[in-house]
């Protein structure tokens, strides 16, 4: 019979920007898609119920807790701990770009192969990685959209989209990306401990993971 050790793996701060991440995330495209076309009858816009006042006001009351879990996801990829760092997920040493090759062999089913980390893999970290650069680019155009007439967005905004009809359509098109990754990411995590018990999905709760015992 196999034993494992207990690893201490995640910070009180990392797991505290897991939950608001996916938890706003859920209020901000269910908000997100109302804005857009909204699914209420339209006559009940004249009435004390005001509908789309509210789902704006929860959509940007969800925004500040995603912009926030995000400044904390920048905070700890410079000053979290060994595993919550930036340089654990990018494939800049031997041992990543193994465990990088390894990962999309197992995931291919091609090898049967694990290499054990108390961390992310490094696909899953790119992953992350990604979606935290979307999160900015979501952050930028959502606040550009929501002021449009302050000098520095009315400078930098259209900078950076030249319009904000552009501006919507990235929104739009990025809030996608986010519902695709959602269901790749509970995929995964529930793939990966069935597959290896290292207590992967209990780690976000308690910060805990399991590593074979040497």
């Amino acid at each position: 019979m196999a034993t494992y050790t207990k690893h201490h793996c995640w910070s009180l701060l990392l797991r505290l920007f897991h939950w608001m991440f996916a938890l706003s995330i859920v209020f901000l495209v269910v908000t997100g898609f109302y804005i857009n076309d909204p699914w209420t009858n339209t006559m009940i816009e004249g009435s004390a119920a005001w509908p789309m006042a509210n789902m704006r006001y929860i959509h940007y009351l969800a925004a500040y807790v995603f912009s926030a879990a995000v400044a904390i996801r920048l905070f700890l990829y410079i000053f979290g701990n060994a595993q919550e760092r930036i340089l654990d997920i990018l494939p800049v040493t031997g041992r990543n770009i193994n465990n990088l090759f390894m990962t999309l062999m197992q995931y291919s089913y091609i090898s049967d192969k694990h290499d054990e980390r108390l961390g992310h893999n490094i696909l899953a970290g790119l992953a992350y990685l990604f979606t935290f650069i979307a999160a900015i680019v979501m952050i930028i155009s959502g606040f550009y959209m929501l002021f449009p007439e302050a000098p520095f967005w009315e400078g930098w905004g259209l900078a950076l989209f030249g319009s904000q009809q552009f501006a919507r359509y990235l929104h739009h098109i990025l809030m996608w990306w986010f519902m695709i990754f959602a269901v790749i990411h509970i995929y995964l995590c529930v793939w990966n401990d069935v597959k290896e018990p290292e207590g992967l999905i209990s780690s976000i709760f308690t910060g805990v993971k399991f590593k074979h015992k040497a």
